[in-house]
């Protein structure tokens, strides 16, 4: 102690000494620890980028900006992607109240009219229906109260349903046999199975893709109305698959051997007692005909059955 009080300022000045060295110390350590972790960061960063490099394509160079390119490629999807909504307009549901909530009430009232509304178009159209159609909607057909959470999907639907059966019936098909959807209520259990379709809808980051399948009978030039339609459509209406067959029952008579073609009349008895250019020369008892004969059949139109499978594309919001 008396050397520590002849030498006070000493030992003080050693005290802050030692103090400041160990002070010293902790800090590069930790600037030590900083720098092993920025020099492994930078290890990553650059083991990353060599990777990146062996890529193809890879993110450029001095000369080729890929990350640039692929942002200006990501503008113009976005782009044109603005531009495509106009051909996937949504299809109102029916009913389609202002605040987005349909009531029991409500269904069963539009859904009594728009069937009722079908039905009457056809007549209009022409078009032959099964008796006292539901065009798939037989389940809920009689019903006032439905399942909870099922009427969102059935007004969208029933909307759906009757914006592919107005062009069906303006390509003036001549029946429709069936119109198949995916089940969407509980109470769809119920109903008879034709009316239902067994693969479900699919969900992806753009749109819902909504399948449907109608059955119908028509001649070709009726058929490439339908197709006609759903093409111009501003409803995204996609046809995936189409089978076409021979209708069952057509009792469409192919035409008849010198019978002359469809549209031009028949002038086998031409007036005045001048010959028919559509008439062979008499030949005696015996002998064969002469000349090439009657005119050839041009065209046997036979009526078909169809299945067309439907998508309807349904946008998502924009996130």
């Amino acid at each position: 102690m008396a050397w520590i009080k002849r030498n006070l300022f000493f030992f003080i000045g050693a005290v802050i000494a030692v103090g400041l060295l160990a002070a010293a110390g902790v800090y590069d350590f930790q600037n030590w620890r900083r720098n092993n972790t920025a020099l492994d960061t930078l290890n990553q960063m650059y083991t990353t980028l060599q990777n990146l490099n062996r890529q193809n394509p890879s993110p450029g160079n001095d000369t080729v900006n890929n990350i640039q390119i692929a942002g200006a490629q990501a503008r113009q999807i976005r782009e044109w992607i603005q531009q495509a909504q106009q051909y996937f307009q949504p299809i109102a549901p029916i009913p389609n109240p202002t605040n987005g909530v349909v009531a029991d009430a409500q269904f069963a009232a539009a859904r009594d009219h728009t069937i009722n509304q079908l039905q009457v178009e056809a007549d209009h159209a022409s078009v032959s229906l099964p008796p006292q159609y539901g065009f798939s909607f037989e389940a809920e057909r009689s019903m006032v109260k439905f399942a909870p959470g099922s009427l969102g999907p059935l007004s969208e639907q029933l909307g759906e349903v009757r914006a592919l059966c107005k062009i069906l019936f303006a390509a003036k098909i001549n029946s429709l046999d069936s119109v198949r959807r995916v089940p969407a209520s509980p109470d769809d259990a119920g109903g008879p199975q034709s009316d239902y379709l067994n693969e479900p809808a699919v969900t992806n980051n753009l749109a819902v893709f909504m399948p449907y399948e109608v059955t119908f009978r028509c001649f070709s030039q009726d058929l490439a109305n339908v197709l006609s339609g759903f093409a111009s459509s501003p409803h995204g209406f996609i046809v995936k698959g189409i089978n076409v067959q021979p209708a069952a029952g057509d009792t469409t008579a192919p035409s008849a051997p010198g019978a002359p073609p469809m549209g031009l009349p028949d002038q086998s008895a031409a007036p005045y007692g001048r010959p028919s250019p559509f008439t062979r020369p008499f030949a005696p008892a015996g002998l064969p005909p002469t000349g090439r004969g009657g005119l050839q059949t041009v065209l046997n139109e036979q009526l078909l059955s169809i299945t067309l499978e439907v998508e309807i594309v349904k946008l998502l919001p924009a996130k």
